[in-house]
């Protein structure tokens, strides 16, 4: 039976071509657009490399001071607060602290080079799990010590070093030289906790640590033993947070701050700060702008499928004299209009594809990798089934409930 609704459907979209192409354009153009913006949601916020673990990483990227005459100062934190505070917490497995990157210039054969630097401490090379093409990440003593070393890009060693090997040669950057001693696979630059095109021990920066004022340039990046003791580390840096703002009081300010996953971070400063975390809000506005953009599409692949299957209506009035039931009737409509949203569909992946290759290669993200993973294949699938049932099953239903006589009339008004 499935067979011979599939052979019928093929025949249908052959014998009015305008209607199929303007049905095919309408699902695939719309999910290309959706598997563009998963896919590239997926990039920032999903499990990628390096922070593949992300149910076990939170990060800190923002303190803000309230003073209580309503003046307020917002931005990265300190070292200091950082390094006295949140290292203090008990639950966390690791945590590491790294500064903002800084933009830096080198020069190649007279060729001004701009790179994106970091300062990290040995644990953030611990808690991330780079893809090391050529040496290692530098070690404890190296940062106690403020060795000049340095890990790169793989970019950075094909601009400055050309096809030589990178590690043991040195690189100078803002006439400072480091030794290299490691390359990395590239991080894309919407991955701000981990991105840089060079890395140096945290250490070179050490004028920053006598500073104790609680604002400053630093992010620190926490990772739990489990995923299930991430609650556990939210309770306690909320309890370190009370007991710092009991030391400020005397100051007339009060002070906040959030540990959180990489859409809690981005939700927070996205929606304002608060004492809230408000990524499930932040879900629910995205579902319901995706909701928005598939409704139009549907409702207009309703009223083409209503079109052609009322120009049929012949056919389901002999076929409902021969005695085929309503229920059997909707089943061939919406295996129909599956089928041609699966078609769509097809479409669709192709084209997104070759959207994503053209945003690789453009370098309008820096390093970016965008492609259609196992995750992003899923949610296109079911996004398919979902455009076939909600497009195919009302004017299916709508028709089946005809009586032969009046479908062989052509149908009701």
């Amino acid at each position: 039976m499935l067979k011979n609704y599939l052979k019928i459907a093929w025949a249908v979209l052959q014998r009015r071509k305008f209607f199929t192409f303007i049905s095919l354009f309408g699902i695939s153009f719309t999910l290309m657009v959706l598997m563009v913006v998963t896919s590239l949601f997926d990039h920032v916020f999903g499990p990628q490399m390096p922070e593949r673990e992300s149910d076990r990483l939170l990060f800190v990227n923002n303190l803000r001071e309230q003073f209580k005459n309503d003046g307020m100062s917002s931005g990265p934190p300190s070292y200091y607060f950082l390094d006295r505070y949140v290292r203090s917490l008990k639950t966390p497995e690791n945590i590491s602290i790294n500064s903002i990157f800084t933009t830096v210039n080198s020069y190649v054969n007279n060729k001004k080079l701009t790179l994106d630097l970091k300062f990290t401490d040995e644990a953030f090379w611990e808690i991330l799990e780079f893809n090391f093409l050529e040496g290692r990440p530098f070690s404890a003593q190296e940062v106690a010590n403020a060795t000049r070393v340095a890990v790169i890009n793989q970019n950075t060693r094909k601009s400055y070093f050309g096809d030589k090997e990178a590690v043991g040669q040195y690189i100078e950057v803002d006439q400072v030289k480091y030794k290299v001693i490691g390359v990395v696979k590239d991080v894309p630059a919407l991955r701000l906790h981990s991105y840089a095109d060079l890395w140096v021990p945290i250490t070179l920066k050490s004028q920053d640590f006598k500073r104790t004022s609680l604002r400053g340039s630093y992010f620190a990046t926490i990772k739990a033993k489990k995923a299930s003791d991430v609650p556990k580390i939210k309770d306690e840096y909320g309890q370190m947070m009370q007991q710092l703002n009991k030391q400020v009081s005397k100051e007339d300010k009060e002070v906040h701050s959030y540990a959180d996953n990489i859409f809690g971070t981005f939700a927070r400063s996205f929606l304002g700060g608060g004492t809230k975390d408000k990524s499930t809000f932040l879900y629910m506005i995205l579902a319901g702008a995706a909701f928005l953009f598939m409704l139009l599409p549907t409702i207009n692949l309703v009223n083409i499928n209503i079109s052609r299957i009322m120009e049929r209506s012949s056919e389901i009035g002999v076929r409902k004299a021969f005695g085929a039931s309503s229920k059997t009737i909707i089943g061939q409509f919406v295996v129909e209009n599956i089928f041609l949203t699966l078609l769509g569909g097809m479409l669709g992946f192709l084209i997104s594809a070759g959207v994503l290759e053209i945003i690789n290669n453009s370098g309008i993200i820096a390093y970016a990798d965008l492609g259609l993973n196992l995750r992003v294949f899923a949610w296109g699938l079911l996004l398919c089934l979902v455009f076939g049932l909600v497009s195919g099953v009302y004017p299916a239903f709508k028709m089946s409930r005809l009586n032969a006589v009046e479908a062989l009339k052509g149908g009701s008004k």
